[in-house]
């Protein structure tokens, strides 16, 4: 049985980082209620087979599947819809990178990265050139902006900007 997992150095997530998850799961979770599709956290994984043929296993700060039968334990084996990832200083090369090069292989429609400290989000959306999928920034949003604030791929399901970012303070 090949994992693959790949270990970071994470000395523990500050509280703003985890509460971010906590908000989007929560705001999320009750409006998928009764649907095919369900929101998770940071405790669920994924197994993908990378363009190079290697099995990769990632965890997602939060995901939103609409495949749940397609899992192994608690390793899901099928691409989620959604995916986000809030950055910390030993993770963002990463999430910018190869986790982002993972999910546009898979094909995951929508990829947001959220930086708690700037608060900001970085709304990344799936689309195909010359048939290959390439994912493009469709908006960042911030302070400024944040009534476009918006899950593109899930146009019900709604989450403010301050809900996001609710009790996420910079001096966590």
């Amino acid at each position: 049985m090949d994992l693959n997992l790949q270990i970071t150095d994470m000395a523990g997530a500050v509280p703003s980082h985890s509460t971010v998850i906590v908000n989007f799961v929560a705001a999320v979770r009750k409006q998928l209620k009764n649907s095919t599709c369900y929101v998770f956290s940071d405790n669920v994984q994924y197994r993908f087979k990378s363009d190079d043929g290697e099995s990769r296993t990632v965890i997602p700060d939060a995901s939103i599947n609409c495949r749940v039968k397609s899992r192994r334990g608690n390793t899901f084996i099928d691409a989620p819809r959604f995916v986000m990832e809030v950055l910390s200083p030993s993770t963002e090369k990463f999430d910018r990178t190869e986790k982002m090069e993972l999910y546009r292989q898979q094909e995951i429609e929508e990829y947001w990265i959220v930086d708690w400290e700037k608060k900001q989000v970085e709304i990344y959306q799936l689309d195909y050139e010359n048939g290959t999928p390439r994912y493009y920034l469709w908006k960042a949003i911030t302070e400024a902006n944040k009534e476009e604030l918006k899950i593109l791929h899930f146009p019900n399901v709604k989450i403010t900007f301050d809900e996001l970012f609710d009790e996420v303070y910079l001096d966590s």
